[in-house]
């Protein structure tokens, strides 16, 4: 299961921030192996502060674990030629890391397995990065002799589509009937980069196919926005940024708004502070009565989901109806330069060998 992953105790958040800000699959830098510790160290006092407010760390490594524990408790019943099913969680910037992750496979003896992302949508930036960690620690032996297929984008399966659709009727509810139907919905995702984006990355795409795909599920019954978050750093990153569009929002008076996390799984500090806290906390200062859209953490609806599209996957697999990798995986971004990227798909496209 592979994500960005995030400082389970106030204390790893410099290692956190000095990994994140050292991949430039993610954060192009010049100079980045000098760069890198020297933005995590100056960021790192700022950074521990909030996860602090937020109850001492990420609690995203608590709740992959719960998903993969339910996810995999499925996938017996759904899928039992292959069990028994176990998860491993490998982060791309903090524990636990790729690097951990791959030797404890290794000394299990692990033989088959699906590099499966925890990123709805794929970026180059997310999936990409942790799929050539994978493919690092895969080409140098680190795990032994192991079968790979990919999952590497799911983010318009009935079953995520319906979880976050849930999600948002139930925190509508908490509006009077009579003005319900006008709060906007505000779908708030990462941001990339331009320079990503601009070398033909297709996360914009599948961000708002996901959303187009929650707003059939409701019925198009609000109106709604999709807007990007957590710019790092003064260069040009895709917008416009949600604290924007709240203030915008305010000023042509739209003061009831619903925050709706679209491409994260599960909360962090993303959810926890930069939307619960600095977001929400700007929106009533304008007079706002803005809410956020519970992340889908526990939620058994999303876990099915998460077995399902494994079930399928494992089914597909089996009877040759796919190979190890999807079609679309197999496409390098036009703009793309990076040879980790090129040898990476064929790599994972030979099943890891």
């Amino acid at each position: 299961m592979l994500n960005m992953g995030g400082p389970s105790r106030v204390q790893e958040t410099y290692d956190f921030l000095r990994n994140l800000f050292s991949d430039g699959d993610l954060i192009p830098l010049p100079f980045q192996r000098v760069l890198a510790p020297l933005i995590a160290k100056r960021r790192t006092p700022q950074i521990e502060k909030q996860y602090a407010d937020i109850g001492g760390g990420s609690p995203i490594l608590r709740y992959t674990d719960y998903q993969g524990t339910a996810m995999c408790a499925l996938l017996d019943e759904l899928h039992p030629e292959t069990a028994p099913h176990k998860h491993y969680v490998a982060f791309r910037y903090a524990n636990p890391l790729t690097q951990e992750t791959a030797r404890r496979m290794r000394e299990d003896g692990v033989k088959r397995a699906i590099a499966f992302t925890q990123y709805p949508q794929y970026s180059c930036s997310t999936t990409g990065s942790s799929l050539n960690e994978l493919f690092r620690r895969g080409r140098a032996g680190e795990m032994g002799e192991v079968e790979w297929s990919v999952i590497d984008r799911w983010g318009t399966h009935p079953g995520f589509i319906k979880a976050v659709a849930q999600n948002v009727e139930a925190t509508l509810s908490k509006f009077e009937p009579c003005s319900r139907s006008d709060v906007v919905l505000l779908f708030s995702a990462h941001s990339l980069p331009m320079s990503v984006v601009n070398r033909g990355d297709p996360y914009v795409l599948e961000v708002a196919a996901s959303v187009n795909a929650v707003m059939d599920r409701l019925g198009h019954s609000n109106p709604y926005r999709l807007v990007w978050q957590s710019q790092v750093g003064p260069s040009a990153w895709l917008g416009m940024q949600t604290g924007e569009a709240i203030k915008g929002l305010a000023r042509l008076g739209k003061k009831q708004v619903i925050l709706v996390p679209i491409a994260f799984i599960s909360d962090h500090i993303e959810t926890l502070y930069e939307l619960d806290i600095e977001y929400i906390k700007e929106g009533k200062e304008l007079g706002m009565e803005i809410r956020r859209s519970e992340s889908l953490n526990e939620s058994p609806v999303f876990t099915r989901a998460l077995a399902d599209i494994v079930s399928q996957h494992l089914s597909d697999y089996s009877s040759r109806k796919i190979g190890p990798t999807s079609v679309q995986m197999g496409l390098r971004c036009p703009g793309c330069k990076s040879a980790t990227c090129g040898q990476q798909k064929h790599w994972f496209s030979r099943g890891g060998r």
